[in-house]
């Protein structure tokens, strides 16, 4: 007798489809809304960044390993790729520069294999006392060999090869913010894929329990290796496209300061999800670019910032969003978006205060000479006059103690608005 075959058809994702048609939406019309050459330059710094902080999760967010030196494989991608542009000038090697960001990445998966298999021995703090000796040993060895970095100077190309196809040179800036825009969204679409294979799931075990996947039979030493080349090859490619942008490649690219602001910066956005460092990318223009011109201080702002959500929100501004989603998903947002507000309106007396505060004494320590008036905010301040400082230390503490009250009672209503939608879960489980 014939046994029936039977087929089963798993759903379309619908949401997901839309939210990667959104994310494709973006890349494609933000150009067109903001025009400006800068605004273009740094849409195409995040697309770059993107990619460099989503390859640096894979280690910490879902591998759980703590690097203080990935920025020697964005590095290493981008000192390879600006070599293989100048070579594609000369006509030594046939490659168009559509494709050599792809030479940084395999720069990157290339040192990375080198690099990673005896950093990836360890891991925790061993794993990181390693990835930071090793960073600064290529820091100090590319300075050493000034024929392959180009020593202080560094290394410049023109990335405007041979004759224009389709009208494309990749002279104007926009030009080069597209092809940016295509390798975001593939190397973001692969990276997303990773987390859904095998070796994606069995990194997050590694991350959780290590002894239990060596007990089940797995060897976590090359799950974390295989990991560490695959965050190489998506670092030398981020690497490769900054070439491209910049024309110009030296050692800073190996620094540890790189490597730090991808840790800084992916830890803001949120490790913990896959979004999080897109979001942490996005801010790192925006600190790297806008910030420093407003200030000086903005190194001390952000060191601020990322304290507070140390302490306060671990999980990032992408844990902060979802807690909200959750919230609205089963519409108890309206209950608490007063206290919002509240919070706001309490929170920016302190912070206006507390920086007006900080802008005083940078001028009278950096800008003494050109004498003790300042514009701040609209404002002319006299930082050697205490009104200023009176003003600023009344709005510090005024702004603290309200927002000390309003807290209270937003904790209170938050707590509630907890509970009313564990006990709704709990009723839609029982149904």
């Amino acid at each position: 007798m014939a046994t029936r075959q039977e087929f089963h058809f798993k759903p379309l994702n619908v949401g997901r489809w839309i939210i990667w048609g959104l994310f494709a939406l973006v890349l494609f019309v933000a150009p067109r809304i903001w025009t400006s050459g800068l605004a273009q330059t740094m849409l195409t710094q995040m697309g770059i960044g993107v990619i460099a902080c989503l390859a640096y999760n894979i280690l910490l967010g879902q591998g759980g390993m703590l690097s203080f030196g990935h920025a020697v494989y964005s590095g290493m991608g981008a000192f390879l790729a600006i070599h293989a542009l100048n070579m594609a000038g000369a006509g030594t090697l046939g490659i168009p520069v559509s494709l050599i960001p792809l030479v940084g990445g395999l720069a990157g998966l290339v040192v990375s294999a080198l690099l990673g298999y005896v950093s990836t021995k360890k891991a925790g703090t061993p794993f990181a006392m390693i990835t930071l000796g090793i960073g600064e040993l290529v820091f100090a060895l590319a300075l050493m060999l000034p024929e392959f970095s180009g020593g202080e100077g560094g290394i410049s190309s023109n990335r405007v090869i041979g004759k224009p196809v389709l009208g494309i040179s990749f002279g104007p800036q926009i030009q080069v913010y597209y092809l940016v825009a295509v390798y975001c969204f593939i190397c973001t679409a692969a990276m997303f894929a990773l987390t859904r294979t095998p070796l994606g799931r069995m990194l997050n075990a590694v991350r959780d329990n290590p002894e239990r996947v060596e007990f089940v039979g797995y060897d976590t030493h090359w799950v974390r290796f295989l990991a560490f080349m695959i965050s190489g090859f998506f670092a030398g490619v981020a690497g490769g496209l900054g070439a491209i942008n910049t024309e110009i490649v030296n050692g800073e690219v190996l620094h540890a300061t790189r490597s730090g602001a991808y840790l800084l910066f992916t830890f803001l956005g949120g490790a913990t999800f896959f979004f999080g460092p897109i979001i942490g990318a996005v801010l790192m223009v925006i600190c790297g670019v806008l910030l420093s011109e407003l200030t000086k201080a903005w190194l001390l702002y952000l060191g601020l910032i990322f304290l507070f959500m140390v302490m306060y929100a671990p999980g990032g501004f992408a844990s902060l969003i979802l807690m909200n989603l959750r919230v609205a998903a089963f519409g108890k947002l309206k209950q608490i978006w007063t206290s919002y507000l509240a919070l706001f309106g309490t929170a920016l007396p302190a912070l206006v205060g507390a920086a007006t505060m900080i802008e005083m004494l940078y001028h009278r320590q950096l800008n003494e000479a050109l004498g003790p008036e300042l514009k701040f905010m609209g404002a002319t301040l006299n930082s050697a006059g205490l009104d200023a400082w009176f003003g600023a230390g009344f709005l510090i503490v005024v702004g603290a103690a309200l927002f000390e009250l309003v807290r209270r009672q937003y904790v209170r209503e938050w707590g509630e608005i907890q509970e009313e939608i564990e006990k709704e879960i709990k009723r839609r489980e029982a149904l």
